[in-house]
């Protein structure tokens, strides 16, 4: 994701201010929404049906209409996970112990108990005090409950101590975090809003309903539930069609469906249930007439808080990423293929799940999984396929669930980068050292033949140089899935370079939809012009993700660089991107986005606005603090700045953005011994980040810490050798120390390297004149820098970023 902080100019931008040269970051920023407790739906009743008009005519009719046709499916779907999604709370459909039960842990208390048939607890409210809330419905039965309370402006809120159905006993579902009662992840707050976060995927025909102004819904939904036109469409027409006589029923190549399931392709079906098995942001109501997840929202790639560099999951990410990477997937194996779509439940237990594709001769015997059939007389679990390549990971506490990344074991990964394996996850060979699982897999399967992408994303993740031209290679390589590629071109935001440029061109182009989006989103290498050539074909895009994150990319061009019909479409995709955020106003990233909006079309007000708003919103939303920091920074308010970036470097040590814009600002505020020890921490939090190098070498400078400055600068050019701005700046560096004859080597170096450059021919002229008086003896050592003989020079405040 793109951090959302600033880009200042260089001598080979061609961008016409400033304000042109701040990063916009993408629809999902670093939209810290990943909640460790998904909250499911609820609705009054099983229907209540709200008759919404689609393009397509037809409207929502509800689950029951199809019984009578369609008997044998409606058996299978009464009781799965989809129907019992959301239910009223009632003897039926409580499982928890309301008999005043009570749970305790730490500062965290709830007592449960029913009167007269409702149900309540008493537990610690919004205030932080303790009171009586009303249970009105029960969310999910297997392996765990949760249960919703109602509150003012039409909120609905799940707790997060839930019922371990199982076991039978209630848990917190957050026990590693203290919550505060004004932390956006406390059950009163909105990481447990179930209006916004998880409505829309746990009920059918979902209008939140949000008021931004209000802070209010009025949300309306068809079914409390996952009802049959979830996956089918609204079926009004289906229903009408179905009605008449056989022999008078119109001619229908679809029997009059919105989404007509039994024609699909894999591809499609997977993305048919991704809207609501995939970790991503939405940008758009979910009216279950789509068969593309990128018309909607946009799905998150490799993050390092939800897989491990190699594509295993760490967080609940819900499948679909995981699938996408999996051999199954490229092969065309869809959700049916494995999971009745009706009751949900595997299509064949154990081996013979995978064995209709794979050959039992060859897959399920000992030659393949090395393991025996039985130990001490039981089944032996080692020799299933998913103990091996699907290894579970629990979620909310309790909720088992299996990778569908379906990878190969990797032993020798978990020596070489800390990630999780098979052999031992699964709780088969935990005992045992990882280099003997290691030994033991290359004895039974000899050397890989290639390496794996984990090995470059993990470099890449921590920004090493070395991982440079690896992610290039897989962000071009269509041998990998699209959500590993789109994860590289990610990662190669933070290098720079002609071969950068590129990759992004390439990518602007390619096939893949995520791989577009995520090359418009940060594509940071190409020059204005560049940019806009490449950019703009993509506002056309049939891909509504793409369009947006383009139209994002390219406000406030210049008059006179698009065409009027290129301008229009512009214009066009803009509304189409304001819409997109306003469906998710109660969401920090929105805002953030419309305050990026806002700045590039130059309106700084509007942008502050929206920064702050995202920040009330969440104060640990750290991209609009960054964004938000830098806005003040640029208009002299150092105080505030220099307070948001001090509050993001506390909160989250990991981020060397922060450090980074920190020491900018002390620098710019002359406060140098400061500024180069958070410019040496961003440093070593960014290791692959030259500019980092840059800025930390005429700091030094400014500090008289020749030495160091000048290993900063040559560190910063080692990484580029052939970028102008670095070689001007250690030129000038040699020329503030009367090293007149080092300049000059490095002056010729800039003439070689860039013949088109007036830059370097000046930088030349100038240091030979200087030389020349010197040998008059005219004038004496330190009396000269490279100022005022380019409109570009760098100067330590406001240095290239």
């Amino acid at each position: 994701m793109s951090d959302g902080t600033t880009e200042r100019t260089s001598p080979t931008d061609t961008q016409p201010d400033d304000l042109r040269s701040w990063r916009v970051a993408g629809l999902i920023a670093l939209a810290v929404i990943v909640l460790s407790v998904p909250v499911h739906l609820m609705k009054e009743g099983r229907s209540r049906t709200v008759p919404v008009t689609l393009e397509t005519g037809a409207t929502f009719v509800g689950s029951d209409a199809c019984a009578d046709c369609h008997e044998e499916e409606y058996e299978a779907w009464i009781g799965s996970d989809h129907d019992r999604a959301t239910e009223l709370a009632s003897d039926r459909t409580v499982l928890g112990d309301f008999n005043d039960a009570e749970f305790a842990d730490g500062d965290v208390f709830a007592r449960f108990y029913n009167r007269a048939g409702r149900y309540f607890v008493y537990t610690h409210g919004p205030d932080g005090e303790l009171a009586e809330f009303e249970i009105t419905h029960t969310l999910g039965f297997n392996p765990l409950q949760q249960y919703l309370v109602p509150f003012s402006g039409g909120r609905l809120q799940a707790l997060t101590i839930a019922w371990d159905t199982e076991r039978g006993v209630w848990f917190d579902m957050i026990p590693d975090r203290a919550i505060d009662s004004n932390d956006w992840m406390h059950w009163t707050r909105g990481g447990q809003n179930w209006n916004s976060m998880c409505a829309e995927c746990h009920s059918t025909n979902l209008a939140k309903g949000y008021n931004a102004l209000t802070r209010e819904y009025a949300t309306t939904w068809s079914e409390i539930d996952v009802g049959c036109e979830s996956c089918h469409g609204p079926s009004s027409l289906h229903v009408a069609w179905a009605e008449v006589t056989p022999m008078a029923r119109l001619r229908s190549e679809n029997y009059e469906l919105v989404i007509n399931t039994s024609e699909i392709g894999p591809a499609q079906e997977v993305e048919m249930c991704a809207p609501c098995h995939s970790h991503h942001v939405d940008f758009d109501r979910h009216d279950h007439t789509q068969t593309e997840l990128m018309q909607e929202g946009v799905p998150s790639l490799l993050r390092e808080d939800l897989y491990f560099p190699d594509g295993q999951i760490i967080g609940d990410v819900y499948d679909y990423g995981s699938f996408q990477q999996s051999k199954m997937y490229r092969k065309g194996v869809r959700c049916g293929d494995c999971h009745d779509v009706h009751d949900l439940e595997l299509t064949a237990d154990g081996n013979d799940l995978c064995l209709p594709c794979h050959q039992a001769s060859i897959y399920d015997s000992y030659d393949h999984h090395f393991h025996e059939e039985r130990v001490d007389g039981a089944l032996n679990e080692g020799r299933l396929c998913v103990k091996c390549h699907m290894p579970e990971r629990s979620f909310m506490i309790v909720d088992r669930r299996a990778d569908h990344s379906i990878h190969v074991p990797r032993p020798d990964l978990t020596i070489e980068l800390g990630v999780p394996n098979a052999c031992a996850s699964a709780g088969c060979h935990d005992g045992e050292s990882d280099r003997w699982n290691a030994d033991y897999f290359r004895q039974w399967y000899g050397e890989h033949a290639r390496s794996h992408f984990g090995t470059t994303l993990a470099a890449g993740r921590e920004g090493r140089p070395e991982a440079h031209e690896g992610l290039i290679e897989i962000a071009g390589d269509t041998l990998y899935a699209g959500v590993v590629r789109a994860t590289a071109l990610s990662l190669l935001s933070s290098y720079s370079g002609a071969r950068n440029a590129e990759a992004f061109k390439l990518a602007l182009a390619d096939e893949d939809p995520l791989v577009r989006y995520t090359a418009a989103e940060f594509a940071n290498s190409l020059t204005l012009a560049e940019l806009v050539e490449a950019m703009t074909p993509l506002l056309f895009d049939p891909v509504k993700a793409v369009r947006l994150q383009a139209a994002l990319r390219l406000a406030g061009t210049p008059a006179g660089m698009l065409q009027d019909y290129q301008r229009a479409q512009l214009d066009e995709s803009l509304r189409e991107f304001r819409d997109a955020m306003t469906h998710s106003l109660e969401f920090p990233f929105a805002e953030y986005n419309l305050g990026t909006l806002h700045l590039a079309e130059r309106d700084t007000a509007g942008a502050e606005e929206h920064f702050r708003a995202a920040i009330e919103l969440d104060e640990r939303y750290f991209p609009a603090k960054l964004n938000l920091a830098q806005l003040l920074w640029s208009s002299a308010q150092y105080e505030e700045a220099e307070r948001l970036l001090r509050e993001v470097v506390s909160d989250a040590p990991e981020l060397g953005e922060a450090y980074y814009s920190l020491g900018l600002l002390l620098a710019e505020m002359e406060r140098y011994a400061e500024a180069e020890s958070f410019l040496r921490r961003a440093a070593e939090a960014m290791p692959g980040r030259s500019r980092v190098y840059l800025n930390l070498g005429l700091v030094e400078q400014a500090a008289g810490q020749t030495a160091l400055a000048e290993a900063a600068l040559r560190r910063a050019l080692e990484m580029e050798p052939g970028n102008l701005d670095y070689q001007f700046a250690l030129a000038d560096h040699f020329v503030r120390r009367g090293e007149f004859g080092r300049a000059l080597e490095v002056a010729e170096r800039m003439v070689n390297s860039h013949p088109g450059s007036e830059v370097g021919f000046q930088v030349k002229i100038y240091i030979e004149e200087i030389m020349q008086k010197s040998a008059d003896g005219v004038v004496g050592y330190g009396s000269y820098d490279l100022r005022g003989i380019s409109d570009y020079y760098i100067r330590v405040g406001g240095a290239s970023r």
